[in-house]
């Protein structure tokens, strides 16, 4: 095994893959989602519950963040019978085909594990993955707080979420940030969560993480690796079209995804040009079978994908798929499915 040192030296260098220049003929495509903002304070828990009992028997597999402190106190800690609910549900997530990922202890400021409380005079965890003099130590001994945190509750992590974030404050420092070059978590960030990784803390050895989308220039980075331990950006190439964040109507259309015929829309689009995946992102406000105005689309698409498609898919947790494709060394997997 290389030594962390230098293997992480390599890691940092971004290695992707673009489909479209991958010749390789496939027998099926694979499929997953991410959905953000995952908690039992936007909704009742029994919300999530209907959900892992519609993606299990239909074979649906992806990942669903878990904000153990979204409401500004640990969930884990004194939790009232809602957020025992939850709790109970993310436990068995795994075994219903739905990873778990960080989307960081907060998504707003970073938490005071010692009082059990947000820092709301605090950075906002979003950014503070961007911030360069954050070093590894710092990084490694935060997610390994919110670890220990859902450890209390037999929760295993899969990976980490970014969770972005619009406010005066991390806008103006985001700005400040991409005038000297590209915006980019930083490295220290991936190499805390390989250590992590490489200590068991994770449910798995390689880790998914979520930055970054898009439907042409997608690819798979290579942000951390040690042996048969590895940290990959598994970047989304299908947009969320379930109503997003704000819960709006205007941001749902089936049709995005694929047809009522299943002849067109962006599944049909990945298959016709041989890409190795599908993976699309969603949001928890806009995909919860409460009041989400996406869980009917949301049901309609992967009821078109059962319908159309069931023999030239096959659905795979994100954390699947970056071990598959660690362990590979590549693509060479998918052509086996």
């Amino acid at each position: 095994m290389k030594s962390t040192s230098s293997a992480l030296a390599l890691a940092a260098i971004p290695v992707p893959v673009f489909y479209f220049k991958d010749k390789v003929k496939r027998n099926k495509m694979i499929m997953s989602f991410y959905m953000d903002d995952t908690n039992p304070e936007i909704i009742k828990a029994e919300a999530y519950k209907e959900f892992l009992n519609y993606c299990q028997p239909n074979g649906i597999k992806g990942e669903s963040s878990v904000i153990l402190g979204y409401n500004g106190k640990s969930i884990v800690r004194n939790p009232d019978d809602n957020q025992s609910i939850y709790l109970n549900q993310v436990k068995q997530s795994y075994t219903k085909g739905i990873d778990s990922h960080m989307e960081i202890m907060t998504h707003k400021e970073l938490f005071d594990f010692k009082a059990g409380k947000i820092n709301e005079a605090g950075i906002h965890e979003g950014l503070w993955l961007h911030e360069p003099g954050v070093t590894v130590k710092e990084y490694q001994s935060y997610f390994s707080n919110i670890l220990a945190e859902a450890e209390k509750s037999g929760i295993k992590y899969t990976g980490l979420t970014w969770p972005g974030c619009g406010c005066e404050a991390c806008t103006r420092r985001y700005a400040e940030l991409k005038s000297s070059g590209p915006l980019h978590i930083n490295n220290a960030a991936f190499e805390a969560l390989l250590n992590l990784a490489k200590e068991g803390k994770f449910r798995g050895r390689v880790l998914p993480v979520f930055y970054e989308a898009s439907e042409t220039e997608f690819g798979v980075f290579r942000r951390a690796a040690d042996g048969k331990f590895g940290v990959y950006d598994l970047m989304p190439n299908a947009l969320d079209h379930f109503g997003i964040w704000e819960n709006s109507t205007e941001h749902v259309d089936p049709d995005y995804y694929i047809s009522e015929d299943g002849k067109s829309g962006i599944i049909l689009r990945h298959l016709e040009n041989n890409d190795p995946y599908c993976m699309w992102y969603m949001h928890w406000q806009g995909v919860n079978p409460e009041k989400g105005v996406g869980w009917k689309a949301f049901k309609t698409v992967t009821s078109r994908i059962r319908k159309h498609l069931k023999d030239q898919v096959v659905w795979m947790r994100p954390s699947d798929i970056v071990t598959s494709y660690h362990d590979a060394g590549g693509w060479s997997f998918a052509g086996k499915l």
